[in-house]
């Protein structure tokens, strides 16, 4: 069983503002919704080590509370999930090796009928939702999942924006409408400027819109540590029946799993999990980390943040879209200081698979991709 990532599904639904439906054992004891929910992401932790005190951490519990947590429910059930052995430290017997490999089965069968029940709730919902609305002085920014743009807005000093994330063609399709003061996207670094053109013209008018570019990053295969079924591609997730975890309808990474798909004529039917969706590069690793999957496509970076393996697949341009008119505004112009600044440019720096753009400056559409070349 791989590492079970420290972020919660439930800290990732909040982010996004969408709706989700969710479920959780019960066990018939006197244990909370919380407490269940971390006496099973303990136990997945302990696959992976002997510390108590490190699975604890991986958890993101004190030793103490990992300790009490496991003998309260032991004492509940009447049965033993783990033994401690000097020198062999704490180890899961057959019942805690039993109830983790069950919860990772049923959450990934679970997983595949929830998302077309969320699909409609969401379908239902998302139309009637009001504008999102932010501060006058700050820019309301819509954009697709990036973990150095979550960094950098949560972390970074005089940061002007609200970020939001949605699908890059949700949020281009936000702007369109005037809903949002920016929209957050990424493309291939295989796609042309007649493409990338055609492609923006479901949402925008290229008299009324610009293209800031703002970083390279790297997306690829997420398999488990030392890809033990040695995915390599699609095509092999496809041919070895292993377990897909894909990105929601709307997302650019979407659009490039389905891209690829077509590519080699496969039916989407043979992707087995391909029904199954998530919404931020933390959820797919999360998912993978934690064994209810063996494959999906995200960020270098996420991979390395929960130590499973990554194999390399495409380079993309990530950017944002904005409206002519908002250039000369005080917001973008504190905007572009901050994405030209060392700050943010040192922070792409450090994470794994990302470059900063050697220009940051609005561009016209049909020169973004002539522009951007590296």
């Amino acid at each position: 069983m791989s590492k079970l990532a420290t972020i919660s599904q439930e800290e990732i639904a909040a982010d996004i503002h969408l709706p989700r439906l969710r479920w959780y054992w019960d066990f018939g004891l006197n244990l909370s919704e919380p407490e269940t929910r971390k006496l099973l992401t303990l136990l997945v932790a302990l696959f992976d080590t002997t510390a108590l005190r490190e699975a604890a951490l991986k958890a993101g519990m004190s030793y103490r509370t990992a300790w009490g947590l496991l003998r309260r429910c032991e004492e509940e059930l009447g049965m033993t999930m783990v033994t401690m052995q000097r020198g062999r430290g704490t180890q899961l017997t057959p019942l805690g090796e039993s109830l983790v490999e069950l919860d990772a089965a049923a959450r990934l069968a679970l997983g595949e009928g929830h998302s077309a029940w969320e699909g409609r709730m969401r379908s239902l919902i998302e139309p009637l939702r009001r504008p999102v609305t932010t501060s006058p002085n700050r820019l309301c920014v819509l954009g697709s999942h990036d973990i150095a743009l979550a960094d950098w807005v949560e972390h970074g000093r005089q940061v002007p924006i609200d970020m939001i994330w949605r699908g890059s063609e949700d949020a281009l399709s936000a702007l369109g409408r005037g809903e949002c003061d920016a929209a957050g996207f990424h493309i291939p670094d295989t796609w042309g400027s007649d493409r990338f053109s055609a492609w923006l013209s479901q949402w925008l008018d290229p008299r009324l819109h610009v293209c800031i570019p703002v970083m390279w990053r790297q997306q690829g295969l997420l398999v488990r540590s030392g890809n033990p079924l040695q995915l390599e591609s699609l095509m092999d997730v496809v041919e070895r029946g292993a377990c897909f975890v894909n990105r929601q309808r709307g997302s650019g990474t979407r659009r490039l799993i389905d891209e690829m798909l077509d590519k080699r004529n496969i039916d989407r039917g043979r992707l087995l999990g391909y029904g199954r969706e998530e919404f931020t590069h933390d959820a797919i690793a999360a998912t993978i980390a934690s064994g209810q999957a063996d494959a999906g496509i995200a960020l270098k970076a996420v991979a390395y943040r929960y130590d499973i393996d990554f194999v390399p697949l495409v380079r993309e341009r990530y950017g944002f879209a904005m409206r002519r008119s908002s250039l000369t505004s005080p917001q973008v112009k504190t905007l572009l200081q901050r994405l030209r600044g060392g700050t943010f440019r040192n922070r792409l720096h450090a994470l794994p698979g990302y470059e900063p753009m050697s220009e940051v400056s609005p561009l016209d559409w049909d020169s973004w991709i002539k522009k951007t070349q590296g």
